[in-house]
This record gives C-alpha cells, structure tokens and sequence, in this order.
C-alpha cells in the first residue's frame, strides 16, 4: 500500500461549503476534489514560472519580434471553412 501523507489546513467556512458543494455536483469525495484542485493549482502556478523563465531580461519588443518570425513561418493560411465563418 502507498503511503499517504495527511495535510490539515484552516479554510473559512464559505469555502469549505463551496469545495463540499462542488465535489457533491462532481460526483466525487471532498478528498478527491481538493486533490484535484491542489494538482490544478500548483500545475497552473508551474506552467506560470516556465513563462516567466522564457521573458525574464528579454525586452518586450524581442519578445514580439520572436512573436512576428514565427507567426510568419505559419503563412496566413485560412484554414476555417465558410459555414465556420461570421
């Protein structure tokens, strides 16, 4: 069997009832939603870092400049078909 760390967090009360409430509607257990949750998060916050790293001492108009070459690599091939288009 794995084994299982526990972690005890304060949280207010309102939020408490809206984690409850949202792993009701999802059908899953409060444990299994604030898993989620927490895996979500820190994925997000990570994904946000790597970024960060890429700009960090660039210039912004290196950044659009690098932006520009590739997009110009890409052509400017309408792929949407006319049912697709507004």
């Amino acid at each position: 069997m794995n084994k299982k760390n526990v972690l005890t967090i304060r949280i207010p009360e309102d939020l408490k009832e809206r984690i409850e409430k949202t792993a009701a509607t999802q059908g899953v257990s409060l444990n299994q939603f604030a898993l989620y949750a927490f895996t979500r998060g820190i994925s997000d916050i990570d994904t946000a870092n790597f970024f960060k790293k890429r700009i960090q001492g660039k210039s912004k108009e290196s950044i659009e400049d690098g932006f520009k070459k590739v997009m110009g690599k890409v052509g400017k091939k309408d792929k949407t078909p006319s049912w697709d288009k507004l």
